[in-house]
């Protein structure tokens, strides 16, 4: 096996490169470091996270959900740490789609220094190591709020695994709803203080994620290959795709679209008419859509 290139490459805001996901949201890093590669704008994305200290059954779940959702085509990221987390690029790095972390350190430090191997195995299977703090920062608490809204700015669905009732996961939940992101929970045992923060969750409002099938859902796909979903939608342009690839299941406004595309209004509204006329998409209230 060659050496993994472990090159620093870095972006700044407004440059070609830059991830759209990023522009679409205040209090963006000026400047994002990573190694590897970004994650691919017009790819579907999940984010799946929870808590450091988890159970077996976290461990086996998130391993299982992240190692479906790569095999469907979906990039999953995550923050490297202990538990969860590194479960979740575990199980990903089984399917052929890849995953990226995002980390509370220089991207050129790797935080626990334990996942060194993990690390390398995420940039050798195309995927990345993302930060926003210069290399050869340390880690340190605070940062890693910012961590955690850089990685629910670059998902389009949350998948929370394991968390406590007041686990520091569910900060990441309170950035993507704050970003119209949808936010999903795998249930627990109602005595278990690990399951705690989910079943709340559960409780006001997120989805829940009984089986791995219900995260596809939310982009009306099928369990299939990621050739058979490019065959399933022939024709569309690039843009095209943005703004049906926006939606899922659940009715999104005119202006959910237009801050997830980071495309005008005017483009909005016509690719949105094309995409009815086409069938791929329906209206379901006014000024909501669906995929059809």
């Amino acid at each position: 096996m060659k050496e993994t290139d472990l090159t620093m490459h870095a972006v700044r805001k407004g440059e070609p490169g830059y991830p759209r996901r990023l522009m679409r949201y205040e209090k963006m890093p000026e400047t994002l470091y990573y190694i590897g590669k970004l994650p691919d704008e017009n790819r579907r994305t999940a984010a799946v996270i929870g808590a450091r200290a988890c159970s077996p059954y976290g461990r086996i779940q998130a391993f299982r959900y992240a190692d479906f959702l790569s095999r469907a085509g979906v990039q999953v990221i995550s923050g490297l740490a202990y538990g969860i987390d590194s479960e979740g690029h575990k199980g990903a790095l089984e399917g052929p789609t890849p995953t990226f972390a995002v980390l509370g350190s220089g991207a050129d430090v790797c935080y626990p220094k334990s996942h060194r191997t993990l690390y390398e195995r995420i940039v050798w299977n195309q995927g990345g190591i993302l930060s926003p703090f210069a290399p050869g920062t340390m880690p340190q608490p605070w940062h890693f709020p910012q961590r955690n809204v850089i990685i629910s700015a670059l998902s389009d669905i949350i998948l929370i695994v394991e968390a406590r009732e007041k686990s520091g996961t569910l900060s990441t939940v309170e950035a993507a709803l704050d970003m119209s992101k949808s936010v999903y929970a795998i249930p627990g045992a109602v005595n278990d203080e690990l399951s705690a923060g989910c079943n709340r969750l559960i409780y006001e409002g997120a989805v829940i994620a009984w089986r791995p099938e219900v995260l596809l859902d939310e982009w009306c796909l099928s369990p299939i290959s990621p050739e058979e979903q490019k065959k399933s939608r022939p024709g569309l342009t690039e843009e095209q795709k943005l703004v049906f690839g926006a939606l899922g299941s659940r009715p999104r406004s005119m202006d959910y679209l237009i801050r997830q595309t980071g495309l005008s209004s005017e483009k909005v509204g016509k690719y949105v008419v094309e995409l009815c006329l086409m069938g791929c998409i329906k209206e379901v209230g006014r000024h909501y859509y669906v995929q059809a």
